[in-house]
């Protein structure tokens, strides 16, 4: 008898417990199953007007990069832009996986807004951008110059998170 009263006492002990843990949890952060692993294997056709795709086979032979996964219809990452350009500007070599868009609408985005990347693939299924593990644009990752995922930083950048995260993790990888 006094089972039947204890059991959903301690169910709603329990339930309020995990909430209790989960209110302490940042939102913002969401992890990734990729990070210190290998990129996906993935070869992708220039974006429109461009010359260079990107493969996984770029981003193993190379020095550090970051690539920033965009869309010419995504608002967050017109904010970003210019912070992109900005790392562009600094001698970091940036890539990008452009997700979901019609060809032309971003050749047309790259030319009005300025184009930071040296490489520049067209996921226009998605497929590849699933295989990263993208929860939506923008999103932007710190690879290594073997081919592994350092960082994943998901939305759209602001200054301090190049400072306290993108910078951070570009030195660490340099090591």
């Amino acid at each position: 008898m006094v089972l039947r009263y204890l059991l959903p006492l301690g169910v709603f002990a329990a339930v309020a417990v995990a909430l209790g843990v989960s209110l302490t949890m940042d939102p913002r952060i969401i992890p990734s199953a990729l990070k210190g692993k290998p990129v996906p294997e993935f070869a992708l056709a220039a974006v429109q007007g461009r010359h260079l795709g990107l493969s996984s086979d770029n981003l193993r032979e190379s020095a550090v990069t970051v690539v920033n996964v965009f869309a010419s219809w995504c608002g967050p990452c017109r904010i970003e832009h210019p912070l992109i350009m900005k790392l562009r500007d600094s001698g970091i070599t940036v890539h990008g996986i452009n997700y979901k868009d019609r060809p032309e609408n971003a050749a047309e985005w790259l030319d009005n807004f300025g184009d930071p990347y040296l490489r520049t693939g067209a996921d226009l299924d998605g497929r590849v951008s699933i295989d990263w593990g993208v929860y939506g644009v923008p999103e932007t990752y710190v690879i290594d110059g073997h081919g592994l995922i350092i960082e994943k930083h998901v939305g759209p950048l602001m200054p301090d998170d190049i400072n306290e995260k993108i910078l951070p993790a570009i030195a660490r990888a340099k090591r």
